[in-house]
């Protein structure tokens, strides 16, 4: 699929780019040279935020290295390990320019295809515009994790859009305001987004198979972000336990009506310890589901009232680096 010819933005002509990195120091060049040449020809001014999520290995060493030959790139780096969204939370914090692109640090979203995704948001029909790749690259397993994680952010964002999410993104820095006292760990930039639009779109674009290093996403990692929607963003597992509930209630009743009809009307005795046993284990087992599902939102509020940070920031590149407003702790800069 062939990249659209770049059209300069109209009146919005600044861009800033937001880049979580996570041990990627081999494809960062690479990157900034694909970004740098396209974000050239699409905007009069542009910055490329690089946010290294504690990887603990030598990406930050590259971003420095990066942000010395152009000053364009601007350098975060984490206390440790948040995740790819608190990552781009701060980096979103941290953005000037009144649109943001978002896309991961190892190339398989090509930077080409940012100009088919800003001429789509240029239109004014959309706040966000969704990179959904033509084909995924990865394995089953992991396309896998990744249709139940869009499943649980459909119930997260109440929206259809969500089939389409990708860490491919642009919008809108406005959009920020809706979620500027957001003080949660649990984060879901899709989500958040939510709070500020119901407009939201999607394009086909390529997506590239990973040729540099691995990815840091198992399918384990992918499950537990889906749990952290649906119970940090959604009532639908208590909605969903409810239903259990109430179906298990209907069982029950049913089968005492059957057993008083066989007792009164044919004056039968149901064998007592299977029937038993199997009551027993279909209650039990609703009522241990339902009390799990409080148990993870009551764990939620928990968390929340440790007050938490939502990323801690260790380092910048730059004084002029940090978020306008956030809720980070800054050990040093």
């Amino acid at each position: 699929m062939a990249s659209p010819r770049p059209v300069r933005l109209a009146g919005n002509d600044a861009l800033s780019v937001i880049v979580p990195v996570y041990r990627s120091s081999a494809s960062l060049p690479l990157l900034h040279e694909r970004l740098t040449a396209v974000l050239e020809a699409v905007a009069s001014d542009h910055e490329i935020i690089l946010v290294e999520d504690g990887g603990n290995d030598g990406t930050w060493n590259t971003i420095v290295s990066l942000a010395a030959v152009d000053a364009r790139v601007r350098g975060i780096r984490l206390s440790r390990n948040y995740g790819q969204h608190n990552a781009l939370l701060c980096g979103v914090r941290a953005a000037k320019n009144p649109v943001i692109v978002t896309l991961d640090d190892d190339l398989q979203h090509p930077p080409e295809e940012i100009p088919l995704l800003l001429n789509e948001l240029e239109r004014g029909d959309s706040d966000v515009v969704y990179g959904a790749p033509e084909r995924e690259q990865h394995s089953f397993w992991r396309d896998t994790a990744s249709i139940v994680t869009k499943i649980a952010l459909m119930s997260a964002m109440g929206a259809q859009t969500a089939r389409h999410v990708s860490a491919f993104r642009v919008f809108r820095t406005s959009l920020r305001d809706a979620f500027e006292n957001y003080r949660s760990p649990l984060v879901s930039i899709d989500v958040l987004l939510t709070w500020g639009t119901t407009r939201f779109t999607h394009l086909k674009v390529r997506h590239e198979p990973r040729r540099i290093g691995v990815s840091n996403y198992s399918v384990w990692k992918l499950f537990t972000h889906a749990m952290n929607m649906m119970t940090g963003f959604s009532t639908l597992p208590l909605q969903l336990a409810s239903f259990i509930g109430f179906g298990c209630t209907l069982l029950g009743i049913v089968l005492l009506a059957y057993i008083l009809e066989q007792f009164i009307v044919y004056g039968r005795v149901v064998p007592g310890f299977y029937f038993i046993a199997s009551i027993t284990t279909v209650f039990a087992g609703a009522q241990l589901f339902a009390l799990g599902m409080i148990g993870e939102y009551l764990a939620r509020m928990y968390f929340r009232s440790m007050d938490k940070p939502v990323y801690s920031i260790a380092e910048t590149t730059s004084a002029n680096t940090l978020p306008r407003r956030s809720d980070s702790r800054e050990d040093a800069t």
